[in-house]
């Protein structure tokens, strides 16, 4: 499409709305965008915002590419109109709905909440802010149809987002996210969003959810015996300003830790996060304040949850005594290993015990596994694919624990997607053992590297903003598919996975069982010296990513170094190689 067919488009779409019903306020930034400021005016009407792999997502302002009450409200109101197709045998339809700590947000909940009761529906609204995994387990507890949760998880602070879950408690995958867009789509103005709430359908939720919800997870505990001879580590925790600043010390106290130090100037709520560029637990300048309040304390360990606490970043000493953050890979491997050798022990594990991995993340994982005789099964970027395994197998299997390597894991099955809440109390509790064992957790860590092989994941992410952005980023992956590479780093390629190819999919499913993996704009590369390189744009943010796995063996732990320099190595060779940096 040329550029004057998209600024008449972007136009039309503008004109439109102040046309509409929206607020005097809103209409007045758009004249101003048509008179004053053409590239905004663009981003902002150029496309409707639409459900990536965590749902909707943008930037908070004004038009249809951007998050507000409108777009917002359109959402809505098609998931509305969808429920009542899907549920139409129920007489009555419950949602619930939480929110995070980033600005509008709870603006956004309440507008959320008063479409639902306009709708008829039943609606259980927490009373304040609350984690997002807090959101799937209100569902699943109250028998709600769907629910939805104001976040935008680690995203910086101009952004905020919309995510929908299903009557299982996970986020919606297909066909319900397509046939919801369908609905929304159907909605040609937002004249037709109904904001005008009955409050007597509105139900509030309190502190008598958290107190069940942190019981849940203290049923967890496999070492209760260990914690109590440990019940003295270390913890520095810090929410980063968003939910986790009250659940997460509450849950390490429920499983017995009495040693829990806050980073006070991040315990403060506020959307502006006001002491990090970014409130990502996967960035150290995230963690900055927590390393050095335990550097102060010389805590065992410290944990820092995202806004909306589904995502936790772990940091410890490593062999040379310095605090290092863990990356999600390792994070996964320690908690596996932990949960499967107490279940084994436990002579828990019957032959009905599976984990779930993404396909993204460290192939450690399936090696810890085959061990103990665990099923594994891979699954799609994105937690959703992980819940609809549970959803899959529920009643038949019993899931133990998954993960992926952006930091998200899960144990148990009465929550279904990523937990930081749960994350935090098993991994204390993974902590707890390894010292009841003379051990840190870096020094755990390399003992599974001596069992299982040496396992090392490199990330690199190549940000491209915008429309123009969107499509270097397609073009990034036409290239690949066409032209794959015969050798990365000198090694041949073995084995091309296109996961938009029937061919691949077909044999993908036949390593997988009863489980089925959807197309998606993903492509993966094996190579013979044992590398794997995944290649996928992001669903959420305006990023494509390059994920870079490489293994060797470490005979034992005083070989660590030279065999650590030799993975470095491979991992540049292989950036190199495809280019990417």
């Amino acid at each position: 499409m040329e550029q004057d067919e998209i600024l008449n488009l972007v136009r039309k779409k503008a004109e439109n709305w102040l046309n509409s019903n929206v607020d005097e306020q809103t209409k007045n930034q758009i004249r101003y965008l048509l008179k004053n400021d053409e590239q905004e005016l663009t981003e902002s009407f150029y496309k409707d915002l639409e459900f990536g792999t965590g749902g909707l997502r943008g930037i908070m302002g004004v038009g249809t590419n951007r998050m507000n009450i409108y777009t917002l409200g359109m959402a809505t109101q098609g998931l509305c109109n969808y429920l009542k197709k899907e549920f139409s045998q129920l007489k009555e339809i419950k949602t619930a709905i939480a929110h995070d700590s980033r600005n509008n947000s709870r603006h956004f909940a309440e507008t959320t909440a008063k479409i639902f009761a306009a709708n008829g529906f039943k609606v259980y609204l927490f009373d304040e802010l609350r984690p997002t995994p807090e959101l799937s387990f209100a569902i699943r507890h109250y028998g709600c149809q769907s629910g939805v949760v104001i976040t935008a998880s680690h995203n910086p602070k101009e952004y905020n987002g919309y995510k929908v879950y299903w009557e299982d408690g996970g986020q919606i995958i297909k066909p319900h996210d397509k046939n919801i867009i369908a609905e929304v789509r159907k909605i040609s103005s937002v004249n037709e969003i109904n904001f005008n709430g009955n409050d007597e359908n509105i139900f509030l939720i309190g502190k008598e959810l958290d107190d069940i919800y942190t019981d849940k997870i203290k049923s967890l505990s496999l070492s209760p015996e260990i914690i109590s001879r440990n019940n003295d580590l270390k913890i520095v925790y810090t929410p980063i300003h968003g939910t986790g600043v009250r659940l997460a010390p509450m849950s390490l106290r429920k499983m017995g830790f009495k040693n829990i130090i806050s980073v006070p100037e991040q315990d403060v709520i506020s959307g502006d996060f006001p002491t990090v560029k970014s409130p990502n637990p996967e960035e150290h300048a995230a963690l900055k304040m927590a390393i050095r309040k335990a550097k102060e304390n010389n805590a065992d360990i410290v944990m820092g949850t995202d806004p909306d606490s589904d995502r936790v970043g772990i940091v410890v000493r490593d062999n040379r005594g310095e605090y290092i953050i863990l990356n999600g890979n390792q994070t996964a491997s320690l908690l596996i290993n932990y949960l499967l050798t107490k279940w084994a022990e436990k002579g828990k594990i019957t032959g009905k015990e599976y984990i779930v991995k993404t396909i993204v993340t460290t192939e450690l994982l399936v090696e810890i596994a085959k061990k103990y005789g665990v099923e594994h099964f891979d699954v799609l970027t994105g937690f959703k694919y992980i819940a609809d395994v549970i959803r899959h197998f529920e009643g038949r299997k019993v899931f133990i624990g998954g993960g992926e390597e952006s930091y998200g894991y899960l144990a148990g099955e009465f929550v279904r997607d990523k937990d930081a809440i749960i994350s935090c109390s098993l991994i204390a509790e993974t902590a707890a053992w390894a010292r009841d064992q003379g051990l840190t957790l870096f020094e755990m860590l390399l003992h599974i590297y001596v069992e299982y092989g040496f396992f090392k994941e490199y990330l690199v992410s190549i940000v491209r903003k915008g429309k123009e952005g969107a499509e270097e980023i397609a073009l990034m992956m036409k290239n690949f598919r066409d032209n794959p590479p015969a050798r990365i780093n000198n090694s041949e390629v073995i084995d091309v996975i296109d996961y938009l190819d029937s061919k691949s999919l077909e044999r993908i499913n036949s390593r997988n069982g009863e489980i089925e993996i959807p197309a998606s704009d993903v492509l993966q590369f094996f190579t013979g010296d044992g590398s794997k390189i995944s290649v996928r744009p992001s669903g959420t943010e305006p990023k494509i990513k390059f994920y870079v796995g490489v293994r060797e063996n470490l005979g034992r732990i005083s070989d660590y170094n030279r065999v650590n320099t030799i993975l470095d190595s491979r991992i540049e060779g292989i950036i190199k190689d495809l280019k990417i940096q």
